[in-house]
């Protein structure tokens, strides 16, 4: 079964809590975050009910590596300790969350397939038997499909279309958009979480959540690459006229810097934190020669005399890391065939983004215009969680808003009423949102 989105169906179902709240889990590699939010009355201009936020929660992260669980209890008592934290703040208790995923190895494929209309005109039940077509006829081998996203509609041949609904015509088809991730990282972060009593009611890849988070809508229209920067992976999505039409990650993140630094230095990990965020910049200044940082090393007591090294020894250790990252990047968005639909747009999310001299790094290896994202759609988020790094956890709500779906075995009707059901469901979706 697949669930719906603003452009068709978006990946797995996502049910809103019968009091009216929606629960988000951002699990990464440096920390988990978890954000609670009250559906409002309301429509906001995009169509959807506006949601305000009622507890926040977020842990340092323990037992994940680069968006992997590489440690059960570890990592359950991270999500467990997160989830408190804000139902505490909320004065609810949630049982249902949408999961946020920035490992599995995503990997993009678009699938093209047409079947012929059943009427004289195309009805709601057209699309969406095609889109479950597609998706029945991607079945890749050890994977499981996340997204699967409708870009394009076709009939008779003619391409470019929306919306085919009440078009006429003999043969319908589409093209969609498939996101998978490995079942095995997949089925062990389910896993985790099950054990914390909570039940995965959907999951969405990172740059995706943080796209839907900090995306204005001509961003989306026009053609725009998200780069999420999180701690263990750098995430890639493209958008264009409204939809994700690829998404990729490379295995770098905030983390390796840390540990370059750590080793480059020979300090211990939390000072090498420290030095990232209070003296890190990815660009050299003229004064980094002469300003001197403290630097403890590994094994000494806080009593003894601590190392001092130019600013610039620290500039040195950054900038490779990061360049490196970005020309990896750049390589997938090349290779992909999808760098001109991104067009010369590139937001960062994600919380090594906030780096000092990242954005404009970024600019001058991918050659295109930069600016640093943050959650627009939300109220209720305090300064300290409504930048960048919490874009994931954001877009999350918002992903949860277009996914109206049940799950689908939550319907007591029989298999064949079932689907007569998730095909009127579609169509009120449809009648609501265009």
């Amino acid at each position: 079964m697949v669930s719906l989105g603003s452009k068709g169906f978006q990946g797995r179902p996502v049910a809103v809590g019968r009091s009216g709240t929606i629960a988000a889990l951002d699990v990464g590699s440096s920390k988990i975050s978890c954000f609670i939010a009250k559906v409002e009355p309301g429509r906001t201009s995009n169509g959807h009910a506006p949601v305000r936020v009622i507890g926040i929660g977020h842990q340092v992260s323990r037992g994940i590596r680069a968006g992997t669980v590489v440690d059960m209890d570890a990592a359950e008592e991270a999500i467990r300790i997160a989830v408190d934290a804000a139902e505490r703040m909320a004065g609810v208790t949630i049982k249902d969350v949408v999961v946020g995923i920035s490992g599995g190895d995503p990997k993009s494929q678009t699938v093209g397939v047409k079947a012929s209309v059943t009427g004289p005109e195309v009805t709601d039940a057209d699309c969406a038997r095609l889109i479950s077509y597609a998706q029945s006829n991607f079945q890749p081998e050890a994977r499981d499909v996340l997204h699967a996203i409708p870009t394009n509609y076709s009939i008779d041949g003619s391409r470019g279309l929306r919306d085919p609904r009440g078009m006429f015509g003999e043969k319908l088809g589409v093209d969609v958009h498939m996101v998978s991730g490995l079942r095995g990282p997949l089925r062990n972060l389910e896993l985790c979480i099950e054990r914390c009593h909570l039940s995965v009611s959907g999951i969405a890849v990172s740059p995706y959540a943080s796209g839907l988070a900090s995306l204005v809508e001509d961003e989306m229209d026009l053609g725009v690459a998200v780069i999420d920067m999180g701690g263990g992976t750098t995430s890639l999505a493209v958008f264009f006229e409204g939809a994700m039409v690829y998404c990729d990650s490379v295995s770098i993140g905030g983390n390796h810097i840390t540990n370059d630094i750590a080793r480059g230095l020979s300090t211990p990990l939390a000072h090498a934190e420290r030095m990232k965020t209070l003296y890190g910049s990815a660009l050299a200044s003229p004064s980094d020669e002469r300003e001197m940082i403290d630097v403890p090393q590994v094994g000494e007591s806080e009593a003894d005399s601590a190392n001092h090294i130019p600013r610039s020894m620290l500039t040195g250790i950054i900038q490779p890391r990061l360049e490196e990252t970005f020309e990896l990047v750049r390589d997938r968005l090349e290779a992909s065939g999808y760098g001109r639909v991104a067009g010369r747009r590139v937001v960062l999310t994600g919380g090594a983004s906030q780096m000092n001299g990242a954005r404009e790094l970024a600019s001058r290896m991918l050659d295109k215009q930069v600016r640093v994202g943050q959650p627009i759609r939300l109220v209720g988020l305090a300064e300290a969680t409504g930048g960048p790094a919490f874009s994931t956890c954001a877009g999350l709500l918002a992903y949860a808003q277009i996914s109206p779906l049940e799950m689908a075995g939550a319907d007591s009707e029989s298999e064949g009423g079932a689907g007569r059901g998730q095909f009127r469901k579609f169509g009120r979706w449809l009648k609501e949102n265009f």
